[in-house]
């Protein structure tokens, strides 16, 4: 037997691709993010009374992966790219039926018109990821304090982040480049390369899509001519255009 499903919202989020958007929700705490409603889930009643809840979980589609298919044995970033687990003992974005869900603050509900918002902080959602449903977060039956975390029960390290003179020339002419710049580094700092890059330096020059900004970044240590104080491998913002 088989199911449809139809999408009841939309995330908007900073995150333009899947490049750099964190592993997990409130990874980076400034990247706010918002649900748009759609169809008849688009009413100020569907949300009546969820402003009672600090967060909620969001369940949704991984539509951008949906045509790659699944195998039963994924690489968790975790634990390098190189060791085999099962698909079910991972949080992989390949899955059988691409379904995500994510526990995150709900900050307000706002109506805009014939549109209803929730008002959400951070996120690991690429911007256009389909909602299939929301529930609220309750702490007494969800927060499980006694759990084991398996091969993923400590946070992950981060790196400093490091911004070249005429990236941070290009911040302050933006409007909101304070906050964007907060997001880039909390964003940043997670290493968004592929895990196998993990604590290595390299010459390539990445970029990235955040908001309406190409973000691009190196990863370099300490010797690298820079003079920083910093004693270990750090984030270097080469350049943010506009696109």
């Amino acid at each position: 037997m088989t199911y449809s499903i139809d999408p009841i919202g939309r995330i908007h989020s900073p995150y333009k691709e899947k490049f750099s958007v964190p592993r997990q929700p409130r990874l980076a705490p400034a990247a706010n993010a918002r649900v748009e409603l759609l169809g008849e889930a688009n009413s100020p009643e569907a949300v009546r009374g969820l402003e009672q809840f600090s967060h909620v979980w969001l369940l949704f589609l991984f539509d951008q992966n949906l045509e790659a298919g699944w195998k039963p044995t994924v690489r968790p970033p975790r634990l390098g790219g190189n060791e085999r687990i099962g698909v079910f003992a991972s949080r992989s974005t390949f899955r059988p039926n691409g379904i995500g869900m994510s526990a995150v603050e709900v900050k307000g509900i706002t109506q805009q018109g014939n549109q209803t918002w929730i008002e959400l902080g951070s996120v690991d959602l690429v911007d256009g990821t389909p909602i299939i449903d929301i529930k609220p977060y309750i702490p007494y039956s969800d927060s499980i304090i006694e759990a084991s975390g398996g091969f993923a029960e400590s946070e992950p390290d981060v790196l400093p982040v490091v911004f070249s003179t005429s990236a941070q020339l290009n911040l302050k002419a933006h409007p909101n480049g304070q906050h964007i710049q907060t997001v880039i580094e909390q964003v940043l700092a997670q290493d968004p390369r592929p895990a196998y890059k993990k604590n290595k330096t390299d010459n390539k020059e990445y970029a990235t899509h955040l908001f309406d900004l190409n973000v691009k970044f190196k990863v370099e240590s300490k010797d690298s001519g820079h003079n920083l104080e910093i004693n270990r491998n750090f984030i270097h913002v080469t350049s943010i255009e506009h696109f």
